[in-house]
């Protein structure tokens, strides 16, 4: 056996002149390896689904709300009552009430309640909710004699209060005891 010049197809630690193949091939990620680049997608709460929202809300929230704030939820346009899905899953919710005016005057939005489940938070997406319950209020003629949108946060719930500032809602009084209703 003599040792020849040709090359072979094993490896080598030694030098070569020839250029070596640089080829590879692509390499797809999963998606969940890139969270921030997943969408956020929305959904009508109807008599269908409304017993998800009874536990997103028990999970979210240190508040129990009543049977009749579930039966009013069917009743609330679906523009500004809305799920936020997450991968198909239920993960946040938006909801509000058109509240006539108590005299004359335009109408009021109530934001009832806006959450997120607490592993989902810090991913934009009540910021999605917000956002577009107020493109839907600001684009459906049955919204056009509203002119403004309120809500009530607990005084202790700091990221809450630098949530909605940071959409421009405004602190306008404090109402002592409106929690232990």
């Amino acid at each position: 056996n003599q040792p020849t010049n040709q090359p072979t197809n094993q490896p080598t630690n030694q030098p070569t002149n020839q250029p070596r193949n640089r080829s590879c091939l692509p390499v797809c990620v999963p998606s969940f390896c890139f969270p921030s680049r997943r969408q956020v997608d929305f959904g009508n709460i109807n008599e269908a689904n409304l017993g998800q929202l009874r536990k997103l809300n028990l999970s979210i929230f240190p508040v129990l709300y009543n049977d009749k704030f579930y039966q009013n939820i069917v009743h609330t346009p679906a523009a500004v009552t809305q799920y936020a899905y997450w991968n198909g899953f239920v993960v946040g919710a938006i909801c509000c009430r058109l509240e006539p005016p108590s005299g004359p005057g335009p109408k009021k939005l109530y934001i009832m309640t806006l959450g997120v489940l607490a592993a989902y938070r810090r991913r934009g997406i009540a910021s999605k909710l917000l956002k577009k319950m107020l493109e839907n209020v600001g684009s459906d003629a049955q919204f056009s004699d509203v002119e403004e949108v309120y809500l009530h946060v607990q005084t202790n719930n700091d990221t809450a209060i630098d949530f909605y500032t940071r959409f421009g809602f405004e602190k306008k009084e404090l109402l002592k005891g409106y929690y232990k209703r």
